[in-house]
């Protein structure tokens, strides 16, 4: 049998600033692509009806800067997906979160991550 692109995986550069490879752990963000009055509606219902903590993001929480729709409603949808077991459809909120490998944690802000 012949393995055509094969490479050793000890040749390959450690990864560099929060990213996680192979498995590893998952974060749910704010999607890029979702207008801004359809973030906020999911960040009022993560917070509110979804029961949330987002403690965090309020003035004077380690999240709360930068104080950005984007980045509020991405600690509060990833809080949401981390405490509703890590499945698909806890990161969903109307197609305004997505999936990523990349550790959104910055500074005193540390999201929580699944295992």
């Amino acid at each position: 049998m012949v393995v055509v692109g094969a490479m050793d995986s000890t040749l390959l550069s450690p990864p560099e600033g929060n990213m996680t490879f192979l498995g590893g752990s998952n974060w749910c963000v704010a999607s890029p692509s979702a207008s801004q009055a359809d973030l906020q509606n999911a960040l009022d219902w993560v917070c509110g009806l979804g029961m949330t903590d987002c403690n965090q993001i309020r003035p004077g929480g380690p999240c709360y800067q930068p104080d950005t729709l984007f980045s509020h409603a991405s600690f509060a949808f990833n809080s949401y997906y981390q405490q509703n077991g890590n499945s698909d459809v806890a990161c969903n909120f109307g197609g305004t979160a997505t999936l990523t490998k990349n550790d959104p944690s910055y500074g005193q802000c540390k999201y929580v991550a699944s295992e």
